[in-house]
């Protein structure tokens, strides 16, 4: 990892009253310079047109009782897969036009393996068994009488980014870094249920398999079973979607996103990992000396500007907002540094709070866009000191031959036109 060192010509934080200042001084001089901009200011001697939405009521209960968005929002949606693509059975959230933290439910990206199984709760079972004292069979409804919790994780797919290894990708931030989404989880404690079965000395893995046509199984280490993994049934208030596995998954937060087994069915305790294909022929990290690194589970800390962002245009030199979101697997967001010159000199951004463990957080830095050619990077520490590395660093210690766990600094191009591009620096 990258050591954070001093900058010569890094600058202190600035306080949000003197941002707000500066932002409005920003505002009003570029309305000064730029006659476009001040076509668009309304003028005051003359009162605002009735709309004709102000002329007659508006309607009544939408239909379908379940609410959607505005019909001119109708071009924020997942990206649908290409079936050439490395991942044909997944989309993509967009995070270039959501704001705060959590993702909503109709725009979390899924990924899956043989389809979506469509599971009647009622008729739904968890077994629990193998190195425990009494086996279980729960329903849901049995389940849902444990005390219930209710916590932020984001959940990234350890393929996301996986081009950049090789080639600037010529998409958008969706298209690279779209498998990646943050939601509010409700579920029960994993450490409840297998206390309540009682795990014998000899426990120290679980074997998670899910109620899909692919059976997907996963080895997860005891320890995090018994620290912070949970079975949640809700996702940001509401039952799970049949995409995010209803009724049931298991989130094991930080820990890449196979893990976190959809249509959860059966968990069987062992004393060995279970060497399942999803762990051995998949999902291992293929290093330069022709070695598989296996069991990287946890997500590396990792940052990217969502605005400005590749395939955008900005419209117009001035003031603007530079945002975006970082993340890491291992806690709390502690830092997130900008660079507006390719990593020359950094500016720290302000955090949106609250900073949750293994959460997506919200960074900020106020920017005025000259017009020339700019590089926007996004650099992020997290508490247990871990530096988002360079692609470079990256690839020396990695190479380019894996397809997992890419989470070096992103790099958007700004040209002088204002077009938007995703280079390598």
């Amino acid at each position: 990892m990258d050591i954070v060192r001093p900058e010569a010509k890094a600058q202190a934080p600035v306080s949000p009253r003197r941002r707000r200042f500066l932002a409005r001084g920003a505002v009003a001089s570029l309305a000064a310079a730029s006659g476009a901009a001040a076509a668009d200011t309304p003028s005051l001697n003359v009162p605002p047109q009735v709309p004709q939405w102000m002329r007659e009521p508006g309607a009544g209960f939408l239909t379908p009782p379940y609410g959607l968005p505005s019909p001119f929002e109708k071009h924020v949606l997942r990206k649908l897969p290409d079936q050439a693509s490395a991942f044909p059975t997944a989309t993509r959230t967009p995070l270039q036009n959501l704001f705060g933290t959590n993702t909503p439910n109709g725009l979390f990206f899924e990924r899956h393996h043989a389809g979506v199984p469509a599971i009647d709760p009622a008729q739904h079972r968890l077994m629990l068994h193998g190195l425990v004292e009494r086996p279980l069979l729960l329903t849901m409804k049995a389940l849902m009488r444990f005390p219930a919790v209710s916590r932020s994780h984001f959940i990234e797919c350890s393929g996301n980014s996986m081009a950049e290894f090789k080639a600037p990708g010529k998409g958008s931030v969706q298209d690279i870094h779209g498998l990646l989404s943050g939601a509010e989880w409700t579920g029960v404690r994993l450490a409840d249920v297998l206390n309540e079965a009682g795990l014998l000395p000899s426990a120290s893995w679980i074997l998670a398999e899910g109620a899909d046509a692919a059976a997907m199984t996963r080895s997860i280490p005891l320890a995090k079973a018994l620290d912070d993994a949970l079975l949640v049934y809700g996702q940001n208030g509401e039952m799970l979607r049949p995409e995010q596995g209803y009724p049931l998954r298991l989130l094991l937060p930080g820990f890449e996103g196979n893990m976190n087994i959809k249509w959860l069915r059966r968990l069987k305790v062992g004393d060995a990992p279970f060497q399942t294909r999803e762990e051995t022929a998949k999902y291992t990290d293929l290093m330069p000396d022709g070695t598989a690194r296996q069991f990287t589970f946890q997500m590396g800390v990792k940052s990217v500007i969502t605005a400005p962002s590749a395939k955008q245009v900005l419209d117009g030199h001035g003031f603007r907002e530079i945002s975006g979101l970082a993340w890491s697997g291992q806690g709390r967001i502690t830092r997130v540094e900008v660079s507006v010159n390719g990593g020359r000199t950094w500016q720290m951004a302000t955090l949106d709070g609250p900073v949750q463990p293994k959460a997506l957080t919200r960074f900020r830095l106020p920017w005025i866009w000259s017009g020339e050619e700019a590089i926007l990077q996004s650099r992020a520490i997290d508490e247990a000191g871990n530096v988002q590395p360079t692609r470079a660093a990256l690839i020396k210690t990695d190479g380019q031959a894996s397809v997992y766990h890419y989470n070096a600094i992103q790099s958007w191009q700004i040209a002088p036109n204002g077009e938007v591009s995703n280079v390598h620096v």
